[in-house]
C-alpha cells in the first residue's frame, strides 16, 4: 500500500472517530438535560399535589371537629387527590395520606369538639394528623424517583 493512501486513511478514520465522539457527546448531554427536566417537573407537579392536599385536608379536618355531617363531595375530592397520590408518588406518602383520611371521617363520626376540648389536646400530637404524611412528602421530595 502507498503512503499517501494510509496517510489519508488514518486522517479520514481520525475525523470518522473525532466525529463520532462529538455527537456521543452531545447526544449525552441532551440526555441529561432532558432527563434532570422531566425530575424536575415531576417534583413541581408532586409539589403541587401535595400543597393541595394539605389545604384540603386541613379544611376538612377543621369542619370535622365543629361538625358531624361531612359534605360527600368534599370527601370525594380528598380521595380524588390521594388517588392521583396513586400514580405519582411512593408508597409510603400514599399510607400516609390514606390515614390522613380516616382521621377526617372518623373525627366526623365523633362528637362535636368544644374550644375547650380542642385546647386540652393541643399539646397531643393528635390535633395534627398531617405530620405524618408531610414527613412522608419531605422524605420522599429529598430522595430519588419515588417509584
Amino acid at each position: 500500500m502507498d503512503a499517501a493512501y494510509l496517510s489519508a486513511l488514518a486522517a479520514l478514520a481520525g475525523s470518522t472517530i473525532g466525529g463520532l465522539t462529538s455527537l456521543t457527546a452531545s447526544w449525552l448531554t441532551h440526555h441529561v438535560q432532558f432527563s434532570a427536566q422531566e425530575r424536575s417537573a415531576s417534583r413541581n407537579l408532586r409539589v403541587e399535589l401535595y400543597k393541595s392536599f394539605i389545604e384540603e385536608a386541613s379544611s376538612r379536618y377543621a369542619d370535622a371537629y365543629v361538625h358531624n355531617t361531612a359534605d360527600v363531595s368534599n370527601l370525594v375530592n380528598l380521595y380524588a387527590l390521594v388517588s392521583r397520590m396513586r400514580v405519582l408518588s411512593s408508597p409510603a406518602v400514599v399510607a400516609s395520606a390514606d390515614q390522613v383520611v380516616r382521621t377526617i371521617i372518623e373525627t366526623y363520626l365523633a362528637p362535636n369538639k368544644t374550644f375547650r376540648d380542642v385546647a386540652e389536646v393541643v399539646d397531643k400530637d393528635s390535633l395534627n394528623p398531617l405530620r405524618e404524611f408531610s414527613d412522608a412528602c419531605r422524605e420522599e421530595l429529598r430522595g430519588a424517583d419515588p417509584l
